[in-house]
């Protein structure tokens, strides 16, 4: 039975990318910023002058690990420490599975259309900025 499919469009991505650059702006930290379809293909990416190389990585990885889980990489941390029920899940999907802060699902109509992951600087601020860029086409984003 055919169905229909919302996913975040290049437009989107774009309006994402640029909310949270402002927001990296503010806080004076350049940013590495990812963005991924429905699918959790990558469709727009940004590296600000001067953002850690090591970074690139993990944006674009906290991105698709938000959208393969539907869960902010914040809270996959919680369910991935010793004793909880996701510990370890971080060694799947061939070790491309990042659990800190900066990558989270955006929504559209309570459905999943994509996500975010931001990374350059401290795991607050990687949240920061995700949210800033989620809220440019989702004004009620959520952590």
């Amino acid at each position: 039975m055919p169905r229909a499919l919302n996913t975040l469009t290049l437009s989107d991505a774009k309006q994402m990318l640029q909310a949270g650059e402002a927001k990296a702006a503010n806080l004076g930290i350049p940013y590495n910023i990812a963005v991924v379809d429905a699918g959790g293909a990558l469709i727009a990416f940004t590296r600000q002058d001067g953002a850690l190389a090591g970074s690139i990585d993990l944006a674009i990885s906290k991105a698709k690990t938000a959208r393969m889980f539907d869960k902010t990489t914040e809270y996959l941390a919680e369910l991935a420490q010793p004793g909880a029920p996701l510990f370890g899940i971080e060694q799947s999907n061939g070790g491309n599975v990042v659990i800190f802060g900066g990558g989270l699902p955006v929504k559209y109509d309570d459905q999943i259309i994509g996500a975010v992951g931001t990374s350059a600087g401290s795991v607050e601020q990687d949240i920061a900025v995700a949210m800033a860029a989620a809220e440019a086409i989702s004004p009620n984003a959520k952590p």
